[in-house]
C-alpha cells in the first residue's frame, strides 16, 4: 500500500513575540462613571424585579405592555453592562 505524502508544516515564531504584555495608557475612570454604571445595571435589575412582584398595582408600569417592561429593565441592565467596556 503506498504511504501519503508527509506535509511540512511551517513555524510561527513571530507569535510569541507579539504577546508580550502592552501596558494601557490611560488614566482610571472616573467615580462618577462608576456609579452610573452600575447604578443602570441594578435599575434594571430593580425594574424587573419590581414589575414581576408589584407590577399589576402601580398605575404607570399597567399601563406598559408586557414586553414594553421587559424592554425598560433589560434595556437599563443592557446600557449598564455595555458601559463595562470603557471601564479601567
Amino acid at each position: 500500500m503506498p504511504k501519503s505524502k508527509v506535509r511540512s508544516k511551517t513555524e510561527y515564531t513571530d507569535a510569541a513575540v507579539r504577546r508580550t504584555p502592552v501596558k494601557v495608557k490611560g488614566t482610571p475612570t472616573a467615580r462618577w462613571y462608576l456609579v452610573i454604571m452600575f447604578g443602570l445595571m441594578l435599575l434594571g435589575l430593580a425594574w424587573l424585579v419590581v414589575y414581576y412582584i408589584a407590577g399589576e398595582k402601580i398605575p404607570f408600569m399597567m399601563e406598559l405592555e408586557t414586553w414594553q417592561n421587559f424592554a425598560i429593565g433589560f434595556g437599563l441592565a443592557v446600557v449598564g453592562l455595555l458601559m463595562t467596556m470603557r471601564w479601567r
